[in-house]
């Protein structure tokens, strides 16, 4: 992220670890609560007349009594395998837009530039790692079998089964459906997520002018506070990209309709209410995953940094 102005540009190499790093601490502590989600937002309860849809705490206690602890974690091979590159491009593209989009003669970049990388970093990442991902997961989340019952055998035994199974039974394009929902959505995470995290973080400077790196426990606060704000501004984007992904495609049904299907199914026999299933456990997973992400970047890329100029020069001094 920006540093004082007597520091040379991070390197893209710095970018790429550090993000990566990072993305592999979020997706360690968060996974239950993106299973957790996409189970909610899978759900069906709460159609019948008079009946509510099942709650956090519920959809977690079903999960746990039926299929075990570990079931949590379903899916946690498949996040692994793209997350460290996913955060490893988005930090990496969005240092690289921010770059592009500066003043030539300041090198500073505006809000609305911050905003416009941040939306290619979301953009750039879910085509390239995000949308095969979760295709495998919500259909590893999905699979409602015991981890106790050796007997209980699921369909997709793991993230590499998955993605053979996937791509011999439906063809190579399924991991990128619903490829534009799932841009969409990171897009404007992202564009929110970077634009508010810059702007939080050049306050906290504003007030502590001594500093010359905030703690990571500020870290973590600013990034939580910016993590927050995506799953409100395109949960129904989420639901909706979660249902088209889990399901197999209809012949001759193209993905606007099949979109368009889903999301009328949605609004005729679940309501409003259906468009926001899963947004508490993706707030508590997205909002922790941001603190702990730009807590962990921060710290790694700074170590780094500062590794990289003692290499250089041995009359460094902090």
């Amino acid at each position: 992220m920006s540093r004082s102005s007597n520091k040379k540009p991070v390197g893209f190499a710095t970018h790429i670890t550090a993000g990566g790093i990072a993305g592999a601490c979020e997706a360690l502590v968060c996974q239950p609560l993106d299973t957790i989600k996409v189970r909610m937002q899978l759900s069906k309860s709460g159609r019948a007349p008079g009946t509510k849809p099942r709650g956090v705490f519920a959809t977690a206690s079903y999960i746990v009594r039926r299929e075990t602890p570990l079931a949590l974690y379903k899916g946690l091979g498949a996040v692994l395998s793209g997350i460290v590159p996913k955060m490893a491009i988005r930090f990496a593209s969005f240092e690289a837009y921010k770059g592009w989009l500066a003043d030539k003669k300041t090198g500073k970049t505006s809000v609305g530039g911050i905003f416009i990388a941040g939306l290619g970093a979301g953009t750039t990442e879910a085509v390239l790692v995000v949308n095969p991902m979760e295709v495998v997961k919500i259909r590893l989340q999905a699979q409602q079998h015991s981890l106790a019952d050796p007997l209980d055998s699921p369909r997709y035994r793991n993230a590499g089964h998955a993605v053979y199974t996937i791509i011999r039974e439906e063809g190579f394009a399924t991991l990128y459906r619903g490829v534009t929902l799932t841009a969409l959505r990171q897009a404007t995470n992202q564009g929110a997520n970077f634009t508010a995290y810059q702007e939080i973080k050049k306050l906290a400077h504003r007030f502590q002018p001594d500093l010359v790196e905030l703690p990571s426990y500020q870290h973590m606060f600013i990034g939580l506070i910016s993590g927050a704000m995506g799953p409100f501004s395109n949960a129904p984007i989420d639901t909706i990209k979660t249902r088209l992904q889990k399901a197999t495609a209809a012949p001759g049904v193209s993905a606007f309709q099949r979109i368009f299907a889903i999301a009328s199914d949605m609004w005729k026999q679940e309501g409003f209410r259906s468009f926001y299933k899963g947004i508490t456990p993706r707030v508590l997973r997205v909002a922790p995953g941001q603190a702990i992400v730009f807590a962990v970047y921060e710290r790694v890329s700074n170590a780094m940094e500062k590794f990289t100029t003692t290499g250089e020069d041995d009359g460094f001094s902090e």
